[in-house]
């Protein structure tokens, strides 16, 4: 049952919040169409793509940036009870400072369940569209995969190669499939110069084909100049999207994850810190706020400005360090759970340090 206190204070949170929100996105959304505008005006961006990416905008960027709303907010609000004497007032009528975080933690948990709604399967339908029109009328002509030795085993006996590829044209060169069986002998190798996705036949066609079948000590040669046949794999499904992963909701990604792992993807590390970030995202609502709370709710000669100067420099080190493990797991081969649970893990002993001080 919630009391007059806990109302009063979860109004606040709620509505600052909200404020922070309808305050900032806009802003956020004025300064990127000030940045590009040039760009979708020199591409001819059709005005209702536009206002469409702007949708998926606000969903893609406001989802980034909750933590930081979420924590700004709560330090304004919290802050202005503080100069206010109004903290002081509740703790001197004998409610206990844990009593007093009750509705801040019931804050964070409304928080913390819409931001695992909006990151499992909200914000991906919102980054198939920003990605899209992203690469398509401001990166124009740059690549959104990887397009260079691009590996791939498609089940447990095929594999397939390809040096390069185009995706606009479906075309990929110097490209090998080879074929093993149980017992990981190659039983045949496929190699052409040249691998053609031609879409209005529905068929690959390759160009120099040369195919070796072996069979017991002996091996069969094939070759053609040209040759159409079909494959079981989708020609995009070669090299996905940097992005594939964000486009996935909560069971899509789970199962994508799987594949790529049975192909053997170079990248998988990638897809399994977003995974692991999305799941991490709505605990940042309850160490971020408990931060918060714990600067804040004390009375400084300050004011509310180095409260919110505070709160600015931690938000800029949580974010740098969600950065670096980041970068680190998809660079190398640091785990991505690790890169995940650090940063937290730091921030939760921040949080407990300034807490216990704040209660003295």
């Amino acid at each position: 049952m919630l009391t007059i206190l806990d109302r009063y204070i979860l109004k606040r949170y709620l509505a600052t919040f909200s404020v922070m929100l309808l305050l900032f996105i806009p802003i956020g959304i004025m300064v990127n169409f000030a940045e590009q505008n040039g760009k979708m005006s020199a591409n001819n961006a059709p005005v209702n793509e536009i206002l469409i990416y702007y949708m998926h905008f606000t969903v893609y960027i406001g989802s980034l940036l909750f933590p930081i709303f979420l924590f700004l907010s709560v330090i304004y609000f919290t802050s202005k009870l503080a100069n206010d004497t109004e903290i002081v007032a509740i703790l001197s009528s004998g409610v206990s400072y844990n009593r007093f975080l009750r509705p801040y933690i019931i804050g964070a948990t409304l928080v913390a369940i819409l931001m695992f709604v909006m990151g499992m399967f909200l914000v991906p339908k919102a980054s198939v569209g920003f990605n899209e029109f992203k690469y398509k009328y401001l990166k124009k002509g740059k690549q959104d995969r990887v397009t260079n030795n691009i590996y791939n085993q498609l089940n447990e006996t095929d594999f397939i190669y390809i040096s390069s590829f185009e995706p606009a044209r479906q075309n990929g060169k110097n490209f090998t499939f080879e074929r093993f069986d149980e017992e990981n002998n190659l039983k045949f190798k496929i190699a052409a110069s040249n691998i053609r996705w031609v879409e209005k036949d529905s068929l690959y066609r390759l160009t120099s084909y040369r195919k070796r079948t072996i069979v017991g000590d002996s091996a069969i040669l094939e070759s053609k100049r040209r040759l159409d046949t079909l494959f079981t794999f989708k020609i995009d499904d070669l090299t996905p999207v940097s992005y594939v992963a964000e486009t996935k909701n909560l069971f899509q990604l789970n199962k994508f994850i799987d594949e790529q792992k049975r192909k053997g993807a170079s990248n998988i590390n990638t897809y399994i810190l977003v995974k692991y970030k999305r799941w991490a995202l709505p605990l940042t609502a309850f160490i971020l706020t408990i931060i918060a709370v714990a600067v804040s709710s004390v009375k400084r000669r300050g004011g509310m400005g180095v409260n919110l100067a505070f709160g600015i420099l931690v938000a800029f080190v949580f974010v740098f360090f969600d950065k670096v493990f980041g970068t680190l797991a998809e660079q190398s081969g640091f785990s991505p759970l690790l890169a995940v649970i650090i940063p937290n893990v730091l921030f939760s002993a921040l949080a407990f340090y300034l807490l216990q001080n704040a209660k003295r």
